[in-house]
């Protein structure tokens, strides 16, 4: 399991990541697990909901964070990589799903609209914790309407991303 955050790639095969939580055995605990991107297919009609929009929902239970240096999106053919302005990591904000039968812990990540510079690419993106904020979405001692505020315009950078180029060896 990695410890440093990653690229959060919504392409990436088995979606298979770290998140941070309070213990459930233990709520004085926060712990670093891995689990499954996706909610179990069979209590939705066959369907794996990876995203949860925020609007109007509360979360109060089973909060967690994902840990990212970038997030990945696309549009069409192309594909872009959305990271902090400032260089520094982030979270995304989620919840997670505890194991049932054959299917793992999971999580789904929260969503906003997209802001000011996000929206050119596409119209929605992962809710963004700031490592500020961690302890106060994890324990809900802020309101979710400041914490899933729109990010200022500027605050996140987004660069297409490029094929690598094949290198004659």
């Amino acid at each position: 399991m990695a410890t440093t955050p990653t690229p959060f790639d919504p392409e990436s095969p088995d979606g298979r990541r770290a998140l941070i939580r309070r213990n459930p055995e233990d709520e004085s605990e926060i712990e670093m697990v891995d689990a499954v991107w996706g909610s179990d297919p069979r209590f939705s009609d066959g369907i794996n909901y990876r995203f949860v929009r925020s609007e109007g929902r509360a979360f109060p239970k089973r909060r967690c964070l994902i840990p990212a240096s970038e997030f990945r999106m696309g549009t069409g053919d192309h594909r872009y990589r959305v990271t902090l302005d400032s260089g520094n990591f982030f979270y995304l904000a989620a919840v997670w799903d505890p194991p049932l039968a054959d299917w793992p812990l999971s999580y789904r990540i929260l969503t906003i609209p997209a802001g000011a510079d996000v929206i050119p690419y596409q119209s929605r993106h992962g809710v963004i914790v700031e490592r500020r904020n961690v302890m106060h979405w994890l324990d809900g001692t802020l309101p979710n309407e400041e914490l899933f505020e729109e990010p200022p315009r500027h605050t996140l950078f987004v660069e297409p991303l490029r094929a690598q180029a094949s290198l004659p060896l």
